[in-house]
């Protein structure tokens, strides 16, 4: 499938850092079925379902805290949440409403936070 045309002043390409590649793959793999493209020991990028790439996975030696906040979308929310704890993410904040929907966070084994959120 072609990939579509970047977009005007739209995010095309996210970059998580992680301390450990290939706990990091194992990790995003099994909580979200994440497949990547590898470009050696210290980069693999994130493979879209349609084709292209959405961001990437960068080996770093220690991580920044904080920033913005990357929310992933669930069809079901309560199966992720199951997921992610699974996968070995620790869950920081619980599920709750939001205008919109319902959401939670969670940190990565490197420590990054995310968040994934659901209409219902």
């Amino acid at each position: 499938m072609k990939e579509s045309s970047p977009i005007h002043h739209e995010i095309d390409y996210i970059e998580i850092s992680v301390t450990d590649m290939a706990e990091a793959k194992r990790f995003y793999g099994s909580a979200f079925d994440w497949e990547f493209n590898d470009y050696g020991p210290g980069y693999a990028g994130i493979r879209k379902k349609r084709g292209g790439e959405a961001g990437g996975l960068s080996l770093e030696s220690h991580l920044s805290t904080g920033g913005p906040l990357v929310i992933l979308y669930s069809t079901d929310l309560e199966a992720t949440l199951a997921s992610v704890r699974k996968a070995g993410g620790r869950i920081t904040k619980e599920p709750f409403t939001f205008p919109g929907g319902r959401r939670f966070h969670f940190m990565d084994p490197s420590g990054n936070e995310l968040a994934v959120w659901s209409e219902k």
